[in-house]
C-alpha cells in the first residue's frame, strides 16, 4: 500500500491541529521528496544517523519531532547540516516535522501519553507557552510519591534526575516534555505537587527546593519518544503503509 505525499501532509496538518500553533519553525513538510510514499521512518530528531538508517530501510519519507528548520537557527549549508540536506535530496526523501502539535495532542501527544503511562486521572491541558497549552496535568491516586518516581525510572529514563523536595503524599502532577524547566514556575503557581519535564537548569534546584515541589528531569529525548512513536502507529493504521520507528540514542 502507498499514500501520496500531499495526502499525508494534509491529513497530519488537520489531525495534529497544526494551524493552531505558533511554533519555533514550520510544522509539516520541511523537505520535499518523492510523491508516492510506501515506507515511512519515524524518529525523535532529524540527524544524519536517522537519515542514513531511513535510506537503508528504503524509506520514502521521514517524520520527526525535531526537524531541521528553526526560526532561531540560520545554519550554513556546510558540515553536518549540508550532509543532512544532501542525503534527503539525493535520495528523494521527504522530511516532515511536528513540534508543539506533537507535544500537546490529545491522543498521540508526548504529554498525554506520559500522563497515561503514570496512571494519572482527570487529565487536562496544562502549561502556557506563547499563549498555548502544550502540557498535561492530572491526579496521582497513589498518594505516595515514590511509586510515581519508580514508574519514571522504569519506563521513561532510569537516569532521570529527581529533586525530591515536595510532600511525601502528592495529588497534582504536571508534565511538559522536552526543555520546559522554566515552566516549573507555572506548576508552583497552580499548586502542583510534582512537575515532570525533560531538562533541568542549574538554578532549578534552588527554586524547587525553596518552593517545596518535586521536580523530575527525565530527559529531553526520553520524554519525547512517546508522541512520534504513537503518531507512526496511527499513520500505519490509518493508511495501511509500512511505518518503522528508529531509535537514535541520546542521553540528554
Amino acid at each position: 500500500m502507498s499514500i501520496r505525499r500531499e495526502e499525508l501532509i494534509n491529513y497530519l496538518d488537520t489531525y495534529l491541529h497544526v494551524a493552531d500553533y505558533k511554533d519555533y519553525g514550520p510544522n509539516g513538510l520541511q523537505v520535499e521528496g518523492r510523491d508516492e510514499i510506501k515506507k515511512i521512518v519515524t524518529g525523535v530528531s532529524a540527524s544524519v544517523d536517522l537519515f542514513e538508517k531511513a535510506i537503508d530501510q528504503k524509506a520514502d519519507a521521514v517524520i520527526v519531532h525535531h526537524g531541521i528548520i528553526w526560526n532561531f537557527d540560520r545554519p550554513l549549508y556546510k558540515g553536518g547540516y549540508k550532509k543532512r540536506v544532501k542525503l534527503l535530496l539525493e535520495h528523494d526523501l521527504s522530511l516532515l516535522a511536528y513540534h508543539l502539535p506533537l507535544d500537546a495532542h490529545e491522543e498521540v501527544g508526548n504529554n498525554v501519553l506520559i500522563a497515561r503511562l503514570l496512571g494519572l486521572q482527570n487529565i487536562e491541558p496544562f502549561g502556557e507557552h506563547n499563549g498555548q497549552k502544550v502540557g498535561m496535568r492530572g491526579e496521582w491516586i497513589g498518594a505516595a510519591v515514590r511509586p510515581l518516581m519508580g514508574i519514571v525510572r522504569t519506563h521513561i529514563n532510569e537516569r532521570a534526575l529527581i529533586y525530591d523536595y515536595g510532600p511525601e503524599a502528592i495529588k497534582q502532577v504536571g508534565i511538559i516534555s522536552g526543555g520546559a524547566q522554566k515552566e516549573v514556575k507555572q506548576a508552583v503557581l497552580q499548586g502542583l505537587d510534582c512537575y515532570i519535564t525533560g531538562e533541568v537548569s542549574e538554578h532549578t534546584l534552588h527554586y524547587v527546593k525553596e518552593e517545596g515541589i518535586h521536580f523530575i528531569a527525565a530527559g529531553h529525548h526520553a520524554t519525547e519518544r512517546f508522541g512520534i512513536r504513537a503518531l507512526g502507529e496511527h499513520v500505519k493504521q490509518q493508511f495501511d503503509v509500512d511505518v518503522q520507528y528508529i531509535e537514535i540514542p541520546n542521553p540528554v
